[in-house]
């Protein structure tokens, strides 16, 4: 910029070097600032004085004072005047000073408009050119529209300095205005056979432009791909411009904006990707990799080829180029390579298995953005056929990489075991592989998927408590190994002391009662682990209790020894097992029957129903997730989930944040089996008085039980909501009541059932309504609104049966936004007999906290079985009668 300030001001050498001289000898900011203050102080002068002979020497200055950042704005007008001037260094210096000084956004800019429009039709092309370059650059909307018909004329000129500026400065009014596009389309298609090379390379781009600007554009230069073809031929082949060779390849810069122009043609059209077909083989043959430029070449090549309609071929050249990019020493060409290959893998994945072996070595290089993208290629590679041989690999270098890139490489290995794994034994090994090698890196999800996967595989729970056990013994204080041992050990302890379903080829283990649970008390103990481990590790011992009734006083004493714990989830874990053990032990054996096969879909489905948790409060029949991974019900116990039984997608809750009840003030002996959340939010659900709800837990069976009584638990607490109750009517243990098992001998919900309301009857004058109707089942609600109480509504719910067949396990489930409070009871059966109308009643009771400014909205969820499968119904009942 100093040599281009010398040139403009020629005749001012002395002045402008003195301020330029000054300025430099500063030693400090504010002795800069103090300079620089002096230096505008005397071009204000000097502006004022309009001073015509010096005005070009001031700008100047200025120009130098705007580059060190300094405000400019008050010679604005100097630049304008400049321009305005006839001789040509003033305009060049003005000019120059516009795009310095200005820019588009400045008001002042619309004045020279007239002055660029003259300068455009001068007879000087120097001048032609200055215009042509200023428009180019700093041109508003408004002056590309004005100034278009005369660019457009100096696409036609003679002079080749003047067509090339021309074509540059279209560039610009193209992206500033799109519509002028049909002005620049003819000329633009006749400098695509202009000899001169600095207007080829300058037609080549703005017919880039114009094709990603306008449609009808691309259609017009399709029709010329054969020109553009022969162009590349020429320069390829011929020596085009000899001049203009770079490290040896000929015109790089003409190449590879032709390649770029015809990925645009070729792309979906397979009559023009046929024309350059031959010629990008040409081009990606012939070019010298061992150059930045014709690497440059390759890479455009590469990406036009795989962007057009090309033959197999065609494709599989150029992913040899990028596996040839991979090898380079250079980092950026192997992060180029690995850039295009992700998006290629999916155009042409078996062209690109072909590279794997190097691919891999990508993912133990020192860079470590070519290791991440070189991983995120490795696992876009995995398929089915590949996925033992990869994953291995990975597991190798997982064990020497470096720990800020475990978290990445073990959340990826992770997720291709769980979607490519061949069978689910290999999928357990390479899990526990992962938890051995990874440590804490493995996630609590994964540890979950892993516990999902073994409940389900029941001819397997054998070997994997036992391969658990062997890779125990080396155990380094990994915390999702410790959680996954323990669980397996509490729930299968007795396959692993008995040898029970041995697996082919797998080696005899021998395992005494007392071993078990010596690993079970290491963890216990071991201060690495936090206190969610420890409360798998005191579940765990619980069960084992009735499952080696030799070491109960053993575990007991080590149960008993978290009484005193200063983390109130154990505290209350242990002493309630230790009430367990010492008072229940009649019952203990039910209480800690093996779980069942737990459902994968309950921790990965949400909004189910489309029900918003920030508007939407939730309700006491949920499910969370278990210290031991399965699916606690409300009344503590293991149940398998399913359709009718699972609230998780009706409250919207994923599987890393299940909901968690509060405390109640009672024996909350219900949480003994919780444990999977997190220890600031421990879970327990509320006790009826001061009712024993020990007996409920025996609810363990399917059968038919009294129905259930309302339960009633307030979630204000954790989700800032209104307490709402959404209950579940009809006759399953999961509703609160107990089984008429054996050990069930008092029903400690039956003094809260028989107090019930007896269903009202409906009002005169509220209309009933029809809430959800379907081929099987319809839903009628009457409405009731007790005196004095504007904001409640009593509803009694009437189900009736449309089909010949018998509704069995009939559960009704409802949802209210946060303003509206709701209150089931029991419904009075859980079948619905065949043509049978209103066989079946429920009273619901609605409190609208905004009555009179918000209509009551309820979504509605309703399963049953049907000869014995699962049936589903919802809906959103939006039709109740005003002033409710």
């Amino acid at each position: 910029m100093l040599s281009s300030l010398n040139y403009f001001g020629r005749t001012d050498s002395c002045e402008k070097w003195d301020m330029i001289r000054s300025i430099r000898a500063c030693k400090t900011a504010a002795e800069e600032r103090s300079v620089v203050a002096k230096e505008c102080a005397v071009l204000r002068n000097a502006f004022k004085d309009n001073d015509q002979d010096y005005r070009h020497r001031n700008v100047a200055k200025l120009m130098f004072i705007h580059m060190l950042g300094y405000p400019t704005h008050f010679g604005q007008m100097e630049c304008i005047k400049l321009i305005a001037a006839g001789s040509f260094p003033e305009k060049r210096i003005g000019y120059l000073g516009l795009m310095l000084l200005l820019d588009e956004r400045q008001e002042v800019l619309m004045l020279v408009t007239n002055s660029l429009k003259n300068d455009l039709s001068h007879t000087n092309q120097f001048i032609v050119g200055l215009a042509l370059c200023a428009l180019g650059n700093i041109c508003t909307a408004e002056m590309a529209r004005d100034l278009a018909p005369e660019v457009e004329k100096l696409l036609h000129s003679s002079n080749s300095y003047i067509r090339k500026k021309a074509a540059l400065c279209s560039v610009r009014i193209i992206r500033k205005v799109p519509d002028l596009v049909e002005y620049m389309t003819v000329p633009a298609t006749g400098l695509l056979t202009d000899k001169h090379h600095g207007v080829l390379v300058a037609g080549v781009k703005l017919c880039t432009e114009l094709c990603q600007a306008n449609e009808l554009a691309l259609q017009h230069f399709r029709k010329h791909v054969s020109s553009m073809v022969r162009v590349l031929k020429t320069v390829v082949v011929s020596s085009y411009a000899p001049e203009y060779d770079v490290h040896g390849i000929t015109d790089p810069f003409l190449q590879i904006r032709l390649l770029r122009l015809l990925r645009l043609l070729g792309k979906g059209d397979a009559d023009s990707s046929d024309v350059m077909s031959d010629i990008l083989a040409q081009v990606a043959t012939n070019t010298e990799g061992n150059k930045n430029a014709g690497n440059a070449i390759l890479y455009e090549c590469v990406q036009t080829i795989m962007a057009i309609e090309s033959i197999g071929g065609l494709r599989v050249l150029a992913v040899n180029i990028l596996g040839r990019f991979l090898a380079n020493r250079d980092n950026n060409i192997r992060y180029v390579a690995l850039n295009t290959l992700v998006k290629v893998v999916s155009v042409d994945t078996l062209a690109v298995q072909r590279h794997r072996a190097t691919i891999v070595e990508c993912v133990k290089d020192s860079d470590v953005s070519i290791r991440r993208r070189a991983l995120e290629l490795v696992c876009a590679l995995v398929n089915e056929t590949n996925v033992k041989v990869l994953t291995k690999e990975l597991v190798e270098y997982l064990k020497v990489s470096d720990p800020e890139f475990k978290g990445d490489l073990t959340a990826k290995i992770s997720g291709l075991v769980q979607r490519f794994s061949p069978n689910k034994q290999w999928y357990i090994d390479q899990m526990i592989l992962l938890m051995v090698e990874a440590g804490k890196y493995v996630t609590s999800d994964v540890t979950r998927s892993l516990v999902v996967v073994i409940s389900n595989a029941n001819d397997l729970h054998g070997y994997t408590v036992r391969t658990l056990y062997r890779v125990f013994q080396a155990w380094g204080g990994q915390e999702s190994l410790g959680q996954v041992t323990v669980w397996c050990i509490g729930e299968y302890g007795e396959m692993l002391v008995n040898n029970t379903n041995e697996v082919e080829g797998e080696d005899p283990i021998t395992v005494t009662e007392s071993d078990a649970v010596d690993v079970v008390e290491i963890v216990l103990k071991d201060p690495r682990v936090t206190s969610t481990t420890v409360a798998f590790a005191l579940t765990a011992l619980l069960k084992l209790s009735s499952r080696f009734p030799e070491c109960s006083e053993r575990i007991k004493v080590l149960i008993l020894e978290h009484k005193r714990s200063l983390v109130l989830e154990l505290q209350q874990r242990a002493i309630e097992f230790g009430s367990i053990l010492t008072k229940h032990n009649d019952i203990k054996s039910a209480l800690v029957e093996r779980m069942p096969v737990l459902d994968e879909a309950t921790y990965t489905a949400k909004y189910e129903m489309g029900v918003d948790s920030q508007h939407t409060t939730t309700t006491t029949v949920t499910s969370e997730p278990h210290a031991n991974g399965h699916v606690k019900q409300t009344n503590g116990i293991g149940k398998q989930p399913d359709a009718t039984s699972n609230l998780m997608d009706l409250l919207s809750f994923t599987d890393t944040q299940p909901p968690s009840p509060l405390k109640s003030s009672g024996d909350a002996l219900l949480d003994l089996l919780g444990g999977g959340g997190p220890m600031d939010a421990p879970s327990s659900l509320p006790s009826s008085g001061g009712t024993d709800m020990l007996l409920d837990l025996l609810s363990l069976d399917d059968g038919p039980s009294p129905p259930a009584s309302t339960a009633t638990t307030s979630l204000a607490g954790l989700l800032d909501v209104d307490p709402v109750v959404i209950n579940s009517s009809g006759d399953l243990p999961r509703n609160g009541g107990a089984t008429k098992g054996p050990s069930a001998a008092v029903d400690p919900f039956s003094d809260l059932a028989a107090s019930a309301m007896a269903a009202p009857s409906p009002a005169p004058g509220i209309p009933s309504i029809v809430a959800l109707q379907t081929s099987r089942l319809k839903i009628t609600f009457d409405f009731t609104k007790p005196p004095g109480s504007p904001q409640m509504t009593v509803i009694k719910a009437c189900y009736s049966n449309l089909s010949s067949n018998l509704l069995t396990d009939f559960v009704f489930q409802a949802a209210v936004p946060k303003f509206i409070q709701l209150q089931l009871d029991p419904a009075t059966g859980g079948s619905l007999p065949a043509y049978s109308n209103n066989s079946v009643t429920q009273v619901i009771r609605l409190t609208n906290n905004m009555h009179g400014q918000k209509a009551l909205v309820m979504k509605l969820r309703v399963s049953y079985k049907v000869n014995g499968q699962n049936v589903l119904d919802q809906g959103q009942v939006n039709n109740f009668p005003a002033g409710l």
